[in-house]
Protein backbone atom coordinates (compact mmCIF):
# COMPACT_ATOMS: atom_id res chain seq x y z
CA UNK A 1 0.00 0.00 0.00
CA UNK A 2 1.51 3.37 -0.98
CA UNK A 3 2.50 5.90 1.65
CA UNK A 4 -0.41 7.91 2.97
CA UNK A 5 -0.91 11.65 3.59
CA UNK A 6 0.64 13.14 6.74
CA UNK A 7 3.61 10.78 6.32
CA UNK A 8 7.09 12.32 6.13
CA UNK A 9 8.39 11.70 2.61
CA UNK A 10 11.37 9.33 2.72
CA UNK A 11 14.54 11.14 1.71
CA UNK A 12 16.67 9.69 -1.06
CA UNK A 13 19.64 10.36 -3.30
CA UNK A 14 19.92 8.92 -6.80
CA UNK A 15 20.85 10.21 -10.26
CA UNK A 16 18.91 12.24 -12.81
CA UNK A 17 18.73 11.93 -16.60
CA UNK A 18 22.20 13.51 -16.91
CA UNK A 19 23.80 11.04 -14.49
CA UNK A 20 24.12 13.83 -11.92
CA UNK A 21 23.41 13.29 -8.24
CA UNK A 22 19.86 14.20 -7.27
CA UNK A 23 18.61 14.39 -3.70
CA UNK A 24 15.07 15.07 -2.50
CA UNK A 25 16.63 17.44 0.07
CA UNK A 26 17.65 19.72 -2.82
CA UNK A 27 14.03 20.51 -3.69
CA UNK A 28 12.54 20.72 -0.20
CA UNK A 29 11.14 24.20 0.32
CA UNK A 30 9.01 23.86 -2.82
CA UNK A 31 5.98 21.70 -3.40
CA UNK A 32 6.93 18.46 -5.10
CA UNK A 33 4.96 16.34 -7.54
CA UNK A 34 6.76 13.00 -7.26
CA UNK A 35 5.32 10.57 -9.74
CA UNK A 36 6.26 6.95 -10.25
CA UNK A 37 5.66 5.31 -13.61
CA UNK A 38 6.56 1.90 -15.08
CA UNK A 39 8.64 2.57 -18.21
CA UNK A 40 9.97 5.33 -20.46
CA UNK A 41 8.48 5.71 -23.94
CA UNK A 42 5.52 3.39 -23.46
CA UNK A 43 2.03 4.50 -24.46
CA UNK A 44 0.47 5.44 -21.13
CA UNK A 45 3.71 6.67 -19.57
CA UNK A 46 4.24 8.94 -22.59
CA UNK A 47 0.70 10.32 -22.36
CA UNK A 48 1.19 11.04 -18.66
CA UNK A 49 4.56 12.74 -19.19
CA UNK A 50 3.23 14.87 -22.05
CA UNK A 51 0.20 15.98 -20.00
CA UNK A 52 2.57 17.09 -17.23
CA UNK A 53 4.81 18.85 -19.78
CA UNK A 54 1.85 20.65 -21.36
CA UNK A 55 0.57 21.82 -17.97
CA UNK A 56 3.89 22.78 -16.42
CA UNK A 57 2.96 26.47 -16.19
CA UNK A 58 -0.15 25.58 -14.15
CA UNK A 59 1.95 23.37 -11.87
CA UNK A 60 4.83 25.81 -11.34
CA UNK A 61 2.28 28.54 -10.54
CA UNK A 62 1.90 26.68 -7.23
CA UNK A 63 5.64 26.80 -6.48
CA UNK A 64 5.96 23.15 -7.44
CA UNK A 65 8.46 20.96 -9.26
CA UNK A 66 7.75 17.72 -11.07
CA UNK A 67 10.01 14.72 -10.61
CA UNK A 68 9.38 11.47 -12.47
CA UNK A 69 10.73 8.13 -11.24
CA UNK A 70 11.00 4.82 -13.05
CA UNK A 71 13.39 1.86 -13.02
CA UNK A 72 14.91 3.07 -16.31
CA UNK A 73 18.52 4.28 -16.49
CA UNK A 74 19.89 7.74 -17.34
CA UNK A 75 20.29 6.93 -21.04
CA UNK A 76 16.66 5.84 -21.37
CA UNK A 77 15.47 8.93 -19.46
CA UNK A 78 17.52 11.25 -21.68
CA UNK A 79 16.10 9.70 -24.86
CA UNK A 80 12.56 9.98 -23.44
CA UNK A 81 13.08 13.65 -22.52
CA UNK A 82 14.58 14.51 -25.90
CA UNK A 83 11.95 12.64 -27.91
CA UNK A 84 9.01 14.39 -26.19
CA UNK A 85 10.69 17.65 -25.15
CA UNK A 86 9.91 17.02 -21.48
CA UNK A 87 10.50 19.98 -19.19
CA UNK A 88 11.04 18.28 -15.84
CA UNK A 89 13.52 15.99 -14.12
CA UNK A 90 13.45 12.22 -14.42
CA UNK A 91 15.39 10.25 -11.84
CA UNK A 92 16.66 6.70 -11.95
CA UNK A 93 15.73 3.78 -9.76
CA UNK A 94 17.38 0.85 -11.54
CA UNK A 95 17.58 -1.11 -8.27
CA UNK A 96 13.90 -0.36 -7.43
CA UNK A 97 15.06 0.63 -3.94
CA UNK A 98 13.27 3.98 -4.20
CA UNK A 99 10.08 2.37 -5.55
CA UNK A 100 10.14 -0.01 -2.58
CA UNK A 101 10.77 2.87 -0.15
CA UNK A 102 7.64 4.60 -1.47
CA UNK A 103 5.69 1.30 -1.59
CA UNK A 104 4.95 1.43 -5.32
CA UNK A 105 6.89 -1.74 -6.27
CA UNK A 106 4.01 -4.18 -6.22
CA UNK A 107 2.80 -7.48 -7.54
CA UNK A 108 0.83 -6.99 -10.75
CA UNK A 109 -1.08 -9.31 -13.05
CA UNK A 110 -1.35 -9.04 -16.81
CA UNK A 111 -2.96 -11.69 -19.00
CA UNK A 112 -2.86 -14.15 -16.11
CA UNK A 113 0.87 -13.63 -15.55
CA UNK A 114 2.01 -12.30 -12.16
CA UNK A 115 5.11 -10.11 -11.93
CA UNK A 116 6.61 -7.27 -9.88
CA UNK A 117 6.37 -3.76 -11.27
CA UNK A 118 5.75 -0.08 -10.59
CA UNK A 119 2.19 0.82 -9.65
CA UNK A 120 1.55 4.20 -11.27
CA UNK A 121 1.40 6.52 -8.22
CA UNK A 122 1.77 10.25 -7.61
CA UNK A 123 2.69 11.90 -4.33
CA UNK A 124 2.25 15.57 -3.54
CA UNK A 125 4.89 16.58 -0.99
CA UNK A 126 4.67 19.96 0.69
CA UNK A 127 7.49 22.42 1.37
CA UNK A 128 8.20 20.76 4.73
CA UNK A 129 8.65 17.32 3.17
CA UNK A 130 5.30 15.88 4.26
CA UNK A 131 3.09 13.92 1.86
CA UNK A 132 -0.21 15.77 1.54
CA UNK A 133 -1.85 13.69 -1.19
CA UNK A 134 -1.40 10.18 -2.58
CA UNK A 135 -2.86 9.21 -5.95
CA UNK A 136 -2.85 5.45 -6.47
CA UNK A 137 -3.43 3.51 -9.71
CA UNK A 138 -3.30 6.78 -11.62
CA UNK A 139 -5.28 7.21 -14.82
CA UNK A 140 -3.98 9.92 -17.15
CA UNK A 141 -7.33 11.54 -17.89
CA UNK A 142 -8.03 14.25 -15.30
CA UNK A 143 -4.88 13.54 -13.31
CA UNK A 144 -3.20 16.90 -13.91
CA UNK A 145 -6.36 18.69 -12.72
CA UNK A 146 -6.31 16.54 -9.57
CA UNK A 147 -2.64 17.46 -9.04
CA UNK A 148 -3.47 21.19 -9.39
CA UNK A 149 -6.29 20.87 -6.84
CA UNK A 150 -3.98 19.03 -4.45
CA UNK A 151 -1.32 21.73 -4.83
CA UNK A 152 -3.91 24.41 -4.01
CA UNK A 153 -4.71 22.53 -0.79
CA UNK A 154 -1.04 21.97 0.07
CA UNK A 155 -0.29 25.64 0.72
Amino acid sequence: MPLQPKTKAPLFTTTNQHGEKFSLKEVLGTNIVLYFYPKDDTETCTKQACKLRDNMQRITAHNAVVIGVSPDDEHSHQKFINKYDLNFTLITDTTTKLCKKYDVWQEKTLYGRTYMGVERTTYIINKKGVITHTFEKVRVKGHVDAIIEALKESR
